[in-house]
């Protein structure tokens, strides 16, 4: 059975535990209300809540495919809401997806390739008996905050590793694995992007639109969600600017670095030039050569030679070549 809770809830304290196949209606009682949550469900129980509680047959495939983006529809006095879950794990953005089937008296999670389950939620909420007994909707809220709470501690650590990156860029050449993960957690953040948007849609749906079930004193609770999402929004696309710099500054360095070491090659180049330059003229054999005869003649040359390289030297260290 993937049914991980399903209670029935009154005045914020839960009362009893239900069952899937067991409707409950609270019309005139807004505190009143069942909360099932599910993991990975299968299709005959998916149709069986549908039975119970009258869920639309599109959101109930929708639910059962487990592919969707985040989206908000309403069929009738129901909501059907899509978030999707993400983690990192293996320095690599992962995703889950929970569908929320909201009515007047009745919320009900599913959970598909999750790692983060809504008990802790559920224990915190119990815990603030005046919360929850607002209804459907604040538990509606507190599920789509926790759900964009978890994308922080995945954006920071993002965070920290291209700082790292940023910082190894300074003190060296990158590695053929560093750019190509620069390259890796800039698809992963596009990707998160396209996860962020629609979520920031939903949440603004929340505020901006009068939806059944969902009471007008919730929205100061939703634009908190908003915020939540925008604040993610500006961290990602923060991070993929400085990936960018991170690149395009190695590459700046790398051809500095390049040039440096082609100026040092090139002065010294040019000095043991100077010796190689006599010493290939002293050795053409010739019959008369200067100072041939001369006792002083060898060191006359080396000197002339030590004397030529010096000035070489002192003129290239002068303009920073060496």
């Amino acid at each position: 059975m993937s049914v991980v809770a399903a209670c029935l809830y009154q005045h914020g304290r839960r009362v009893r535990p239900v069952a899937i196949d067991e409707r409950i209606d609270c019309p005139e009682d807004k505190s009143q209300f069942v909360w099932i949550g599910l993991v990975d469900p299968t299709l005959e129980e998916l149709r069986t809540l549908q039975r119970s509680y009258g869920l639309h047959p599109l959101a109930v495939e929708d639910a059962a495919k487990g592919d969707q983006l985040p989206k908000l529809d309403v069929y009738g006095d129901q909501l059907f809401v899509v978030a999707r879950t993400a983690w990192l794990e293996s320095g690599l953005i992962r995703y889950g997806e929970t569908s929320l089937f909201v009515g007047h008296s009745h919320i009900i999670s599913v959970r598909r390739t999750s790692s983060r389950g809504h008990a802790e939620l559920r224990e915190q909420l119990e815990a603030s008996p005046a919360l929850l007994s607002q209804g459907v909707d604040y538990v509606l809220h507190a599920i789509l905050d926790f759900i964009v709470d978890g994308y922080l501690p995945l954006g920071e650590a993002l965070e920290d590793e291209v700082l790292a990156m940023e910082q190894r860029a300074i003190d060296s050449f990158l590695a053929r694995s560093e750019i190509n993960r620069i390259f890796e957690i800039r698809r992963q953040l596009i990707r998160f992007q396209r996860v962020l948007a629609p979520t920031s849609e939903v949440a603004g749906k929340f505020i901006r639109l009068d939806l059944p079930g969902i009471d007008p004193d919730t929205r100061p609770y939703f634009n908190d969600v908003l915020d939540h999402v925008r604040r993610v929004q500006t961290m990602v696309d923060g991070l993929r600017e400085v990936l960018t710099s991170v690149f395009e500054f190695s590459n700046l360095l790398e051809q500095q670095r390049t040039g440096a070491i082609t100026r040092q090659l090139a002065a010294w180049a040019a000095i043991l030039a100077v010796p190689t330059a006599i010493a290939g003229i002293y050795g053409m054999n010739f019959r008369h050569m200067p100072e041939l005869d001369s006792p002083w003649g060898y060191p006359a040359v080396l000197l002339v030679i030590a004397v030529i390289c010096g000035w070489l030297f002192v003129r290239f260290r002068r303009t920073r070549w060496l």
